[in-house]
């Protein structure tokens, strides 16, 4: 698949999001309608799910949430390495941005599937399952990355030691809305009677396309707002924004393909999931864990640099990698 993989309407309206910013128009969403989307999407993708995982392996799902939890934790030590080389990040900055990076994005996944749908590739539910599984061990290295950092310099320095709230944290981690609707919507799926079901299908399924398009051209137009901030952000930080997902889908395809077993539509979620940034789970918990890091990095990165290199290269790029390492 070329230029053909890019042309559907998702990705499209993301790109009309990114312009209709560009050129300065008053296109907006009213207050509150992105998230109500967003909610939706997730509800939508999560019922899909659990009615899939119903039907699904219970060992293949253990070991699905056992990897989703290594790549949680391994994926922001990575990225911490990374962004520290010849220290030119800061300690604080690196672990902050770090965090983003082993957790997920449910708008690139979202995209990622509409893909999938429109190619008319199956896939298994076991992604799904990991998308929630991953959003949490990441803010928990982050914030214990942070933690370490300022328990050595406070005793550098001599001072006392700045002690790091975890009740609040871990709290914040684990009962963050989109967790919350994404596995409550994932179990009742996977609980409720297929007759019940189906009278939500109408809601959940046929109008989820459409949906997922206005929820994108939204995102479009956060993009382009973090254009400014791109600019003095650097070329460290924004090469690191376009490496560490090459670096994530690369270890997704070979966990999925390799270890797991899925098929090429499986693989390539786990590719997605593992290459994608957190924008909305992450950061108010680096906001209120890691004060001292820099907001404008971590956002700018994450929504302004790796969001959009997801869905215009990494989508069909982890698309024909997974094609090639296991076959179509």
């Amino acid at each position: 698949m070329g230029i053909d993989s890019l042309l559907i309407p998702a990705v499209m309206f993301f790109a009309l999001g990114v312009i209709a910013k560009l050129i300065n128009s008053d296109l907006k969403f009213p207050e509150g309608m992105s998230k109500g989307i967003g909610l939706y999407l997730l509800m939508a993708i999560g019922l899909k799910g659990g009615i899939a995982l119903s039907k699904a392996d219970f060992q293949l799902a253990v070991e699905s949430i056992i990897w989703a939890t290594i790549l949680g934790f391994l994926l922001p030590i990575i990225g911490y390495g990374l962004l520290r080389f010849r220290n030119k990040i800061n300690q604080f900055d690196a672990a902050a941005i770090a965090a983003h990076y082993g957790s997920v994005s449910a708008a690139t996944f979202l995209t990622a599937v509409a893909f999938l749908e429109v190619s008319g590739v199956t896939y298994e539910s076991y992604p799904i399952v990991m998308m929630v599984i991953m959003e949490s061990p990441a803010i928990i290295v982050g914030l214990m990355m942070a933690a370490f950092v300022r328990k050595r310099l406070a005793a550098e320095k001599g001072t006392a030691e700045v002690k790091t709230e975890w009740g609040p944290l871990l709290h914040e981690a684990f009962t963050n809305g989109s967790v919350v609707v994404l596995l409550g919507a994932l179990l009742i799926g996977a609980t409720a009677s297929p007759e019940s079901l189906a009278k939500v299908t109408p809601f959940t399924q046929d109008i989820f396309m459409g949906v997922l398009c206005l929820f994108l051209l939204d995102m479009g137009i956060e993009a382009a707002k973090k254009a400014d901030t791109l600019k003095r952000a650097g070329v460290i930080l924004v090469s690191f924004g376009m490496i560490m997902p090459l670096i994530g889908g690369t270890l997704g395809i070979i966990i999925g393909g390799s270890i797991l077993e899925f098929s090429v539509g499986g693989t390539f979620l786990l590719a997605i999931l593992s290459a994608s940034a957190s924008y909305i789970a992450v950061p108010p918990a680096m906001r209120y864990g890691v004060p001292e890091a820099n907001p404008s990095y971590y956002l700018t990165l994450s929504l302004g640099v790796t969001f959009p290199f997801n869905v215009v290269v990494g989508i069909p790029l982890f698309y024909q990698m997974t094609i090639w390492y296991i076959g179509s």
